[in-house]
């Protein structure tokens, strides 16, 4: 979990505590760990959901969507120490935000529904379940790729700024969630305990761009600029919705290559530029001013 394939890990998790039986309110909620421990690294040190729990991540960069899987979330299931083709999952529903709505990876589990998997010592397939958290062991985070929420209004693949973890309800009666198919998902149900739920652990980050986050001076406005390498599209972002910024984009040479005003979000096109390293000056109606280098690849 520690390996380079890695660029970010979670910087910050807000929990909604889910209950130990959903069909017991009464028990309460479960209580095992805090918010902190899905930060940071996968290393075994987890946070339980309870019965339909939440978790929202938000991250120190922006995910984009590379080639192969951008992300993984890791789990502490574990594998059948008989068969090592089973383990016991607890799984949950996986969504990506890019700063507005939240929108949920398509999930499909083909587990039987007859009997309901009961908890230790009851194992499942990893190889009937896809895109739902968990379907791993210990250490080895489930992946997701971004191309499969390609073209959806409302979202950037290229800038997910959140990843929400939804535990799933694996009862195959009452209260039971469903994939995106419609499909009852059996999980391990009920969990009767402080742990119950999904265990999240760590949410790691394998496709990221980087973003700048930097003051202009006497004026404590901020402004977020990214991507950074950049291929085409430079998005500036600013902390005001209301004061005007000019914008210069120039060479290395010094040569004026772009001059705009901006104001809130601004987008300047790359794409034509050749590759190298290019100056972004950003300045205030009284004359202060930073500049961030920007890389065009």
């Amino acid at each position: 979990s520690t390996s380079p394939l890695f660029t970010a890990w979670a910087s910050h998790c807000a929990i909604q505590r889910g209950f130990i039986n959903i069909d017991n309110p009464a028990l309460g909620f479960v209580s095992f760990g805090d918010s902190s421990l899905a930060t940071g690294q996968a290393d075994n040190s987890i946070v339980s959901l309870g019965d339909s729990g939440i978790a929202t991540l938000s991250f120190p960069c922006y995910i984009i969507n590379g080639p192969g899987p951008d992300f993984a979330v890791f789990e502490n299931g574990f594998i059948n120490p008989v068969n090592d083709s089973q383990a016991f999952l607890e799984l949950a529903f996986v969504e990506v935000s890019s700063g507005g709505s939240f929108f949920r990876f398509p999930a499909h589990s083909l587990t039987q529904v007859n009997s309901q998997i009961a908890g230790v010592g009851d194992y499942m397939y990893a190889n009937l379940i896809n895109n739902l958290a968990g379907k791993y062991g210990n250490g080895y985070g489930t992946p997701f790729d971004l191309e499969e929420l390609s073209g959806i209004p409302g979202l950037d693949i290229n800038a997910i700024t959140q990843v929400r973890i939804v535990d799933v309800v694996g009862s195959v009666t009452r209260h039971s969630s469903r994939d995106s198919d419609g499909h009852i998902i059996n999980d391990p149900y009920p969990t009767n305990f402080p742990t119950g739920g999904f265990d999240l652990d760590a949410v790691g980050v394998i496709h990221s761009t980087a973003n700048a986050v930097i003051t202009l001076p006497e004026n404590n406005a901020t402004f977020n600029i990214y991507p950074n390498p950049v291929s085409d599209r430079l998005n500036i972002v600013t902390s005001s919705n209301t004061e005007i910024f000019n914008i210069v984009l120039t060479t290395i040479a010094g040569n004026t290559l772009q001059k705009r005003t901006c104001r809130g979000i601004t987008t300047i096109d790359m794409s034509d530029s050749p590759p190298g390293l290019y100056y972004l000056t950003i300045q205030d109606t009284k004359g202060n001013k930073c500049t961030e280098k920007i890389i065009k690849y």
